[in-house]
This record gives structure tokens, sequence and C-alpha cells, in this order.
């Protein structure tokens, strides 16, 4: 750790490397320094680092007001850094309190139409892929005055986001993108509407969880167009906890009686049941389940339609959080139990590999 003194020193220095740049003689001077430039090439991961912990969030979005220079550099199509300042958006947007003021700053200036725009116009920075704006965004819509700009039907902002459920180049944008679509169903009010003609989003959810499993004619006809006679070589979702943020946000839509309707009338069991018989972790598994159960369960009782609106007991809460807790403890135990088997039958594998290529005299 550094001592007062030399915060200090380091401090002074960094003021005279700031003057030294703003003066031809210092620019020459950086010229034959190239490792020096290296060094300030990376102050940028520097505050990646810091924004990883959130006990120095209030610091820098307050103290040290980040937020206007990150965001208008971020506007730069230019901007060679552009990627870094979206990952620091996105750790200073993670928790809560400091989401409300990258919110309310955003909104001062750049506002989340252009943030938006920016996200979904490729190669917008031809020196940045800016897939950090995936989570940015995914942590905005914590904040229900982000979820009620991107679910406004005036605006079809929410429409123009689907079509990354599926963006193989990058896990992170693919991820984000998703998370946001998760945290706007949220808002039962518009399920409905999501999954009307005017958005819908259930082939987009659907999709990247469905594969190459061959179903009955009955079946296909049942499904939207695009899930129906999948190709042989039908990939599914390669990360588990977007596949379970991908069944998190089915659930979400299957709290209104219309929401369960419209997964029931379009048929979405067959693949859900497909998924369920694919799935190896544990977590994304209970999630399916939990899914199931709600897709060929019986209709909730007259005024009980709307899950999230009904009242839960306080005893029935702690009761349910225990159950969580019970829940989250079997399934690690299973996670752990289902690598102890892989990682058995890889050693096995190997071993058997080892005894063949010495019988064919390949070790000498």
């Amino acid at each position: 750790m550094l001592s007062e003194s030399e915060a200090a020193e380091l401090l002074s220095f960094l003021g005279y490397i700031l003057g030294l740049s703003a003066h031809s003689d210092g620019c020459r001077f950086f010229r034959s320094k190239p490792d020096l430039l290296r060094a300030l090439f990376d102050c940028y991961h520097v505050f990646i680092n810091l924004t990883a912990d959130e006990t120095l969030h209030q610091v820098l979005v307050a103290d040290v007001n980040i937020l206007p220079v990150l965001l208008k550099n971020l506007q730069d199509p230019e901007y060679p850094f552009s990627d870094q300042i979206c990952t620091i958006l996105s750790n200073l947007s993670r928790h809560k309190k400091t989401c409300k003021t990258v919110f309310k700053v955003l909104q001062e200036g750049v506002g989340l139409a252009q943030l938006v725009e920016i996200f979904c116009t490729e190669g917008y920075n031809k020196k940045a892929k800016l897939h950090y704006l995936g989570p940015l965004l995914s942590n905005l819509t914590q904040l229900p005055e982000t979820r009620n700009y991107l679910l406004d039907k005036d605006r079809c902002v929410v429409q123009r986001l689907l079509h990354f459920t599926q963006f193989q180049a990058s896990v992170v944008r693919r991820g984000g993108v998703i998370g946001t679509l998760r945290n706007c169903c949220f808002e039962h009010d518009h399920h409905e509407w999501l999954l009307s003609e005017a958005v819908d989003i259930l082939p987009f959810l659907l999709l990247p969880l469905a594969g190459p499993e061959e179903l009955t004619d009955e079946e296909n006809e049942g499904l939207p167009v695009d899930l129906q006679y999948l190709p042989e070589d039908k990939k599914r979702e390669e990360d588990p906890d977007i596949r379970k943020m991908l069944l998190e946000t089915l659930i979400l839509l299957t709290a209104t009686k219309a929401g369960r309707t419209t997964l029931r009338d379009k048929n979405v069991y067959p693949i859900i049941r497909e998924f369920h018989r694919w799935e190896k972790d544990a977590h994304v598994g209970a999630a399916c389940e939990k899914l199931v159960q709600v897709l060929i369960g019986d209709e909730p009782e007259q005024g009980m339609e709307n899950l999230m609106q009904v009242e839960i007991p306080e005893d029935v809460k702690e009761k349910l959080k225990e159950a969580d807790i019970r829940e989250q403890q079997e399934l690690e135990t299973e996670q752990e139990r289902i690598r102890q088997e892989e990682e058995e039958e890889r050693k096995k594998r190997e071993a058997e590999g080892a005894d063949r290529e010495q019988e064919t005299g390949l070790i000498r």
C-alpha cells in the first residue's frame, strides 16, 4: 500500500504527465517512450478494476464525477477506449444506488434513446465492439423508469433488441439483452403486448432453447412458425447462465393468465420437454422444472390469476425463503456430483486411450 507521501508523489507525477502532453516538446518526449505510452494506455483498465469494487462507486460518481466524461466519450464514434468505458459503466450500474445515479446523468446528457441507438447500430465505432452496453442496459432495467422507456409502445425499442438473443459473436451482448428482456417482464401489465404480434417475443426466447430433436407433425404445427421443423444441426444456447435467464423470462411471462394462455396455445411444452431431457446443469434444470409445472398445471383459483399481485403472508414468505435455500444447497450438491462423475469419466477415457496406445506400440 502507498503511504500518504507516496500517494502525493504519484498525484504530482500524474499532473506533470498531463501538463507534458499539452506541449509539442512533451509530445516529442512521448514519441521516444513507447513503454510509458503503453502504461498510460492501461489507465482505463485501472478504472475497470476500481469500479469492480462497490465501495468505491460513490466516490467515483460523486467526488470524481466520472460519469459525464465517460458518457460524452462513448458518443464519439472514433473514440478508441469505448469498450473500456462500457465495462466501467456496466460495473458502476450493477448496484441499485449507483445505477440510479448512472441513469440520472445519462438522461441529463446522452439520453437512453441515444444509448440504445449506439448499441443497435452495427459498426457505430470501428475501434470498439461495444458489447458491454448489453450488461449496462440489463443493469439499468433494475429501474422502473428504464423498463417503462423500453416498453413504451410508441417507441418500438424492445423490438430492436430481440434479434440479439442469438448474437453469436458475443456472449456478453447476448446475455445482456436477455437480462434486459427478463427484467422488462417484471412489468406484468405489458405481458399481453410483449406476446402479441406487435412484439412477438416468444420465438426469440424459445429458439435458443430449442434443439434438433424431431417432434411430431402435430407438435410442430402448434408451434410458432420460426420453431417448426428445425434442422438436424440446430444448436442450443451454450451458456448455462443465459439458458437460465431465458427460462426465468418465460416463467415471468406465465405469472399472468394471458401469458400462461399464450404459452399453452403456442405449444411451448414440447420444446421445454426436449430441453429438460437435454439439460445437464442442475440449476438450469430446476428452473426448467418450475416452468413445466406451470405449463402442465391447473389454473390458479379465481382472484389469483396474476401471480405477481398475490398477497403472500409473511410466515409463508419465510417458509418459501427457507425452501429456496434448501433447494439451492441441494442443487449445488447435485452439480458437484455431476462434475465429479464427468471428471471420473474423463480420467477413465484418458486411461483407456493410453492403454490402447500401449497395445498398438505407439508408446515405447
